[in-house]
């Protein structure tokens, strides 16, 4: 298993936690919710003492001895997840003697390497998983005391904030069903075709009810947005084999934002926690998370979903398992001896918020599948995102794209939403807007690969000198006059130049939001446009919609202009 990017540690603590069981939580949030109005203020959070010697949490290991009992006939994976877990109990002993001693950073580093190797274990004998999955939990558990008692999370930059996963709010209400309803809807179904079986009864009546009244606009909130996405994920889905009507567990899951993210660190519209998504194939590390790439996303949850009815032959346990995690929906069918999503939501053996998962899913398929009826059938939807795909050969600044695209940077950052720092890595496939890949990359040529994170260009307005932009980067007139081998400090309007700023710091890792979100009052949303897919080279591709221009520079992008960097003839 990859080792996890040690700045992203809490993000990975969050997503093991809720690897065996639901990854949703009653607790109350701060991010701004994209689905549902803003929740009233929440009291400011309670500050924790460091704890004592005495109030250490215990890494949740002690069942593991300092030598396990082997048999002989012990297979040689379980013997090294073994030894991974004890080397995990020890990494977490050294975390706990760092934290005593004040020594943070290390003692951060040290708890990061032990979720590290219990992961892991995880991974090498998937056999035991319920067991190292236990222990994982514990640890997870203790190392969060850890982080609320004194170690803290760095702050999340403002351009990789998260928006919140809309399912959250709405998982645990219930709501009165309107005894006509329940007629009228049965006979909407039953003129239905539909490859996902849909199902009326009392729980997917209250999320219709609630869909047509209260909860109406975040129904056309998602329906809007689906437009984006919807051939992407159409297509994606027909070559699995798989219902279209799927579509809606991205809906119910993250109303179409790429950027979404739950309480317990599920990330992307398919909300993937990071270690399912790695199963998947989902890389995750300091630079990219492709859980946020809608296509990769809705590739890999077509993969678990398949995966999903293989093992329970149902869509409604196979919906249920994504939602809890397919153990816990194993476990519940084996105490109850139902295979049947109803019965065990008639007992109660599923977690809350799995039990309305799937009704909510029903209740948004029959509603859409019946536009008319629900008077949906207005709702304009946003048209495919248009956009090239070009691969970098260094690391590249969005804003240094944005520059040359003479394209808002806030739309290059909405179609790459799984790059986390601002700063597209070596042979990244990014998303520009459509029509501009080729000239794009003719103006890269013309900037040095070494200074592609930070460098940027400018064209010259009017009354600008060399001194007066240099301010605007923190940069001196020489080093522009360097920069582009001009003749004299001199420059006219019109011009473009390379403007050589300097690396920004090194952003916090977005882990930080997670730990951040619990105790914040507010978060910012973000207007999170993104493509559907990538390539490897440079290609037109209808995936996604990209935003309009707002400027005229992009309107002279768009034009056809190509954007090129040169400084006025004669002063070289």
């Amino acid at each position: 298993m990859e080792v996890r990017t040690k700045a992203l540690l809490l993000f990975a603590l969050a997503a093991a936690v809720a690897a065996g069981g639901c990854g949703f939580s009653p607790q109350p949030t701060a991010f701004q919710s994209a689905f549902l109005p803003s929740p009233p203020p929440v009291a400011a959070p309670v500050q924790v003492a460091a704890l004592s010697s005495s109030e250490l949490p215990d890494s949740g290991l002690a069942v593991v001895p300092a030598v396990l009992p082997s048999s002989p006939a012990a297979s040689p994976r379980k013997l090294q997840a073994d030894e991974l877990a004890r080397e995990a109990n020890q990494r977490y002993r050294r975390g706990q003697r760092d934290y005593q001693a004040k020594n943070i950073p290390q003692a951060r580093a040290e708890f990061d390497a032990a979720v590290d190797l219990l992961l892991s274990a995880n991974a090498t004998y998937p056999d035991g998983r319920t067991t190292y999955q236990g222990l994982l939990d514990n640890m997870v558990d203790s190392i969060h005391r850890f982080d609320l008692a004194g170690m803290g999370a760095a702050a999340l930059p403002e351009e990789n904030r998260f928006e919140k996963a809309p399912l959250e709010d709405i998982l645990e209400m219930t709501f009165p069903v309107d005894p006509k309803l329940k007629d009228r809807v049965r006979d909407q179904v039953a003129a239905t075709s539909s490859q996902l079986p849909l199902t009326v009864n009392d729980a997917v009546l209250g999320y219709i009810e609630y869909f047509s009244n209260r909860g109406r606009k975040s129904l056309i909130f998602g329906l809007e947005r689906s437009g984006r996405y919807q051939p992407m994920i159409a297509r994606v889905l027909d070559e699995a084999g798989l219902p279209p009507e799927l579509i809606h567990l991205a809906q119910a899951e993250s109303g179409f934002i790429p950027r979404a993210m739950s309480r317990k660190a599920a990330g992307g519209m398919w909300q993937f926690l990071a270690e399912r998504g790695a199963q998947y194939g989902l890389v995750r590390n300091a630079f990219e998370d492709e859980r946020m790439d809608p296509e990769k996303a809705t590739r890999a949850a077509a993969h678990h979903l398949h995966d999903l009815y293989q093992e329970f032959g149902d869509w409604y346990l196979a919906m249920a398992a994504y939602n809890c995690g397919p153990v816990t929906v194993e476990k519940a069918v084996e105490r109850t001896g139902y295979a049947d999503f109803w019965e065990l939501r008639r007992l109660g053996v599923l977690p809350a918020e799995t039990t309305n998962y799937v009704p909510i899913i029903l209740a948004m398929t029959i509603m859409e599948k019946n536009a008319a009826e629900y008077g949906l059938q207005g709702v304009s939807l946003d048209g495919p995102l248009e956009y090239d795909t070009v691969e970098v050969s260094a690391p590249t600044s969005l804003g240094l794209i944005a520059d040359l695209t003479d394209t808002p940077e806030t739309e290059i950052d909405a179609l790459n939403p799984a790059i986390l720092k601002n700063v597209a890595p070596v042979g990244y496939s990014l998303h520009v807007p459509k029509g501009v890949g080729s000239q794009l990359m003719a103006a890269l040529q013309q900037v040095p690969e070494e200074h592609r994170d930070s460098w940027r260009m400018r064209q010259v307005g009017a009354g600008e000198t060399l001194a007066s932009i240099g301010r605007d980067y923190g940069v001196t007139a020489a080093s522009i006059v360097a920069a582009n081998g001009l003749k004299a400090p001199e420059a006219a309007e019109g011009d473009r130049l390379l403007i050589p700023a300097m690396p920004r710091p090194v952003a916090p890792a977005r882990r930080a939001a997670v730990a951040k979100a619990a105790s914040s009052k507010s978060a910012t949303r973000r207007a999170a446009k993104s493509p559907a897919s990538r390539n490897s080279t440079v290609a037109s591709k209808t995936g996604s919609k990209a935003p309009a221009a707002k400027n005229s520079a992009s309107a002279a992008k768009r034009s056809g202009k190509a954007p090129v960097i040169l400084a006025r003839a004669g002063t070289r």
